[in-house]
């Protein structure tokens, strides 16, 4: 490019400049400046980049901050659309995630970095180390995501495959009696993040009752030329509420449950139900009742069992017999 077509680009060679090599804590000089341009064709003095400094502080989203420091004056970006706090925080939600593969996440994770400076980067370069942490292994997540927005956004049902794994660790699709693979044909309403998934909350056009899948289970999806249905099902739908209720999103009949807890127990609820549900104390010195809606499948016992025997389920009487064969049936393994 000839020089002064670089003259030209100027302005966006310093503003790309003061984004990329400078912060709060690293400023550039004058000279230095004037030196960077240089090195990419560019002319300028020092007037002409206060003149400059003026501009992109009345129509860019950064500040250029001018400080003294002994004889030298240094000029830095003082204000950007990211806080390194915040880029901190974006890095570690997209390394932890399980819903995101290793290379997503390497991906993700450079074009973050790239939102601070050539400083600050060497920061960003974290490693979040969760207990366990598996991520998927199913890159095609990404675009299941983009289509079931497309398809809500269009008022369109989709058709898709669902997968399950097999014994020999592969994804294999789900097949009628005959062998034949099935299709499912769905109405997609919402996207609810539970336990670490994504669900695809939708209205199933053949038992027309709400359900739910994971997102990365779904393989071939298409979006069909056929309106949604479920409005009336999904009028008055909260998904917060509705992820609450099914522990591991594993479906099940709602009841009212009747639980007993110790005191020490109280912010667990809270964590799971939310800090609106009736709290009320027991006859029983240092024990609370709560009464939750859930559904009731072996994943809710599994929950209840997990927190030890202080906690019980009290009424109605249905679920806690149900309860009762539950754990009587595992008894009969051991």
């Amino acid at each position: 490019m000839a020089k002064n077509e670089n003259q030209k680009l100027k302005l966006y060679y310093l503003y790309k400049l003061m984004l990329e090599k400078t912060d709060d804590e690293h400023g550039l000089t004058m000279p230095e400046i004037i030196d960077a341009l240089d090195a990419k064709g560019v002319t300028a003095e020092r007037k002409s980049i206060y003149r400059d400094f003026e501009t992109l502080n009345d129509y860019t989203d950064i500040e250029i901050i001018k400080e003294q420091c002994g004889k030298q004056y240094y000029y830095h970006v003082g204000a950007k659309r990211f806080e390194l706090a915040e880029l901190k925080l974006l890095v570690d939600s997209v390394q932890s995630s399980k819903f995101i593969t290793e290379r997503k996440s390497s991906d993700l994770i450079k074009k973050i970095t790239g939102l601070g400076s050539v400083h600050e980067a060497n920061q960003l370069k974290r490693q979040v180390h969760v207990q366990g942490r598996i991520k998927t292994m199913n890159e095609s997540i990404y675009y299941n995501v983009d289509e079931i927005h497309t398809a809500i956004a269009q008022n369109h049902s989709i058709i898709f495959q669902y997968m399950n794994w097999d014994v020999r660790g592969k994804m294999v699709p789900r097949t009628y009696p005959n062998g034949e693979t099935k299709l499912y044909e769905i109405s997609p309403w919402a996207l609810s993040w539970d336990d670490e998934n994504y669900y695809l909350i939708a209205f199933d056009h053949s038992s027309n009752t709400i359900k739910h899948y994971r997102v990365d289970k779904i393989s071939g999806i298409r979006i069909t030329d056929r309106p949604r249905e479920g409005k009336k099902e999904f009028s008055n739908f909260d998904p917060a509420a509705y992820s609450k209720k099914n522990f591991g999103m594993f479906s099940g009949e709602e009841v009212k449950v009747h639980i007993r807890f110790p005191e020490n127990f109280v912010g667990i609820f809270i964590d799971r139900f939310g800090k609106d549900i009736p709290i009320h104390k027991t006859k029983e010195d240092g024990f609370y009742e709560t009464v939750v809606g859930v559904a009731v499948s072996e994943q809710f016992f599994g929950w209840i069992t997990a927190l030890g025997p202080q906690v019980t389920v009290t009424g109605p009487e249905r679920v806690v017999d149900e309860y009762k064969k539950e754990l009587k049936a595992i008894l009969k393994n051991y």
